[in-house]
């Protein structure tokens, strides 16, 4: 039985504050200095348009703005959040109040009266070079030099936004642009990054400066317990085995699980077990967001009874301490305590190291042929090239020096044919490592040209490799994450067993994406979230194994992007968590943020 329709909504793993400065920008006005103001736009995963999130307030008379308005965004580590900044000349006489949108639009609509002039058909002299809804403040009419002077704007203006009675020309007032992903700022010194602003052609733009800080209420976890009196009884022969459902209000009113608690068997008289939770989780920072609690009688087959439900909020639930008595469920005990979070470890400068390895046996097929796993398509990329660019371009913004080690198993490696199960793509046995992750498939593309695809799959060796980098390190300072990509069955499943146990007390995760149509019950086997890995006697220290299957995450339309961000995010929604749980058994503590080199503070301007 479905607990209560909750929708599949992804909890942020926390909310960062983004703050804003610019310096040297261009001087666009002509008897003072430009008065600018910065547009953030968001893409979206699924169309990748870019939409408008927030605007900065306009400082007046400034080239070096430092701006006080933030923008707070839901950061999730598995995602690619790709961000847009554009920087405007704002002058006095433009309505920036409105969506950008709506400027279009009503420019649009006062086209006529200005191209009245025009005595070619409009057709032939203007063009549209966006839609309103990915174009922002983009040039969004493209007028032919050969146009007939414009009583309303220069001839030489090529691009104008018409707003109202008058023209805002864009080539004008727009002072550059910067794209990247709020990874990226994450990810940077400090969480800090100066980035080169551009779109002006010939015009040095300047510098953008973007600081991410986590909001402290984000840090907090919750730890309660809870007792029910006198439950109603559902089961013929015994009492009810109660346990409880928390859900978190949407924004559209929907709800979405949050946890459940365990089973206790046969009482109409439950006490809970404590347990914690973090406070995003149960109310997204919210305090006064609607918390819903339902109350279910287990059953062996998974219908569950339902008892009863009540309401509340984080707010309710703080203040109510050992009062709070509702349908029968009390509140025993309820506090708040701060951890630390993976967002404190990245400031503090630990780095993600990535390493790759891909299976080159024959089970593949030919990589000349369509049929292969491995076939290189001039109009789209493999099942294997997909999985590896979806994760490998989100965790290379957390890795400073984008270098990262790949490796090809199961394959005869040219001139004498020796099977090699750890060979490096790039044929440097001194150093794999491949430059971003551009490097990597270029070397794997290589790879597929020169070595022959044989057998068998052996994941021991390379695990091993990994784990032997990761001994060398154990301050906290480096986490090694291994993505192996398969399409079979495991030949040294013992070994592969072995070796993750023994990785499981280093700083390293392991992926394993499956592409092809196996049954993997192999790598289920592997991913211990439901029994912890074990080999002669021990178990694995901690759950570093997440294994998904490719073929989940297809999207039908044939749209690669949405499949690779799928892939992506249900692959690594659980690395902040095992790099938590590390941190956590070895007791070692985020170090502080490393001092950042401001840019030079300006000197004050003159009015």
């Amino acid at each position: 039985m479905s607990l209560g329709g909750a929708s599949e909504r992804s909890v942020p793993a926390t909310k960062i504050e983004i703050t804003v400065s610019c310096r040297n920008l261009l001087d666009l006005d002509t008897f003072s200095k430009s008065d600018p103001m910065v547009v953030l736009y968001t893409q979206s995963r699924a169309s990748q348009e870019w939409r408008e999130f927030g605007r900065t307030e306009v400082i007046d008379n400034t080239l070096n703005p430092d701006f006080v308005r933030k923008f707070v965004l839901d950061y999730f580590f598995e995602e690619k959040q790709n961000l847009r900044f554009d920087v405007y000349n704002v002058d006095s006489k433009t309505n920036i109040s409105k969506p950008v949108s709506k400027h279009f639009l009503e420019g649009w609509r006062s086209a006529q009266e200005v191209l009245g002039c025009v005595k070619r058909p409009l057709e032939l002299l203007v063009t549209l070079d966006q839609t309103p809804s990915s174009s922002g403040l983009q040039p969004t009419l493209l007028l032919p030099l050969l146009l007939p002077e414009c009583p309303a704007c220069a001839p030489h203006s090529l691009f104008l936004f018409l707003l109202g009675c008058h023209c805002w020309d864009l080539q004008k007032d727009f002072l550059g642009q910067a794209f990247l992903a709020l990874g990226e700022v994450i990810g940077g010194q400090g969480s800090r990054v100066e980035r080169t602003l551009t779109g002006v052609p010939g015009k040095k733009c300047g510098t953008i400066l973007l600081t991410a800080e986590e909001l402290s209420n984000c840090r907090d976890i919750a730890t309660m317990q809870l007792c029910a009196n006198k439950l109603d009884k559902k089961d013929f022969f015994g009492k009810s085995d109660p346990f409880l459902v928390f859900y978190r209000s949407n924004e559209d009113g929907t709800f979405t699980i949050c946890h459940k608690t365990e089973v206790v068997k046969n009482t109409l008289n439950p006490v809970w077990q404590p347990f914690s939770i973090p406070v995003r989780a149960l109310c997204n920072g919210d305090y006064d967001r609607t918390v819903k609690i339902d109350v279910y009688d287990w059953d062996r087959d998974g219908s569950h009874d339902f008892i009863g439900e009540f309401t509340t909020s984080y707010r309710e639930l703080s203040k109510a301490q050992n009062q709070f008595t509702v349908y029968e469920v009390t509140l025993l005990s309820f506090s708040v305590d701060s951890e630390f979070t993976f967002v404190d470890y990245i400031k503090g400068g630990t780095q993600l190291n990535f390493t790759v390895a891909i299976d080159f046996t024959a089970s593949n097929g030919n990589p000349l042929q369509p049929t292969s796993l491995h076939y290189m398509s001039p109009y789209q990329l493999s099942a294997y090239a997909m999985a590896l660019k979806a994760v490998g371009e989100i965790i290379q913004d957390y890795d400073s020096d984008k270098l990262f080690p790949a490796y090809g198993f199961g394959a005869k490696l040219p001139p004498e044919g020796r099977i090699s199960h750890q060979f490096p793509l790039n044929n440097n046995d001194e150093d794999p490592n491949c430059a971003g992750i551009e490097g990597v498939l270029e070397s794997y593309f290589q790879s597929l040209r020169t070595v022959q695809l044989y057998g068998p799959t052996y994941f021991a060796p390379v695990i091993n490799q990994v784990a032997r980098a990761a001994a060398k390190i154990s301050d906290g300072s480096q986490y090694y994450v291994l993505l192996i990509i398969t399409d079979g069955v495991i030949s040294d499943m013992t070994q592969t067993k072995e070796a993750i146990v023994s990785a499981s007390s280093l700083p390293m995760s392991i992926i394993i994406v499956g592409v092809g149509p196996a049954m993997f019950e192999a790598m289920e086997e592997l991913d211990g979230d439901d029994v912890r890995v074990s080999s002669r006697g021990r178990y694995a220290e901690r759950d570093i194994v997440q294994f998904v299957p490719f073929r989940d995450y297809v999207d039908r339309s044939g749209n690669q992007v949405l499949s690779m961000a799928r892939l992506a995010k249900d692959v690594l929604a659980e690395i902040p968590e095992q790099l938590l749980s590390y941190m956590r058994t070895r007791d070692i503590q985020p170090r502080p943020p490393p001092p950042v080199n401001p840019s030079p503070t300006p000197a004050p301007e003159q009015p």
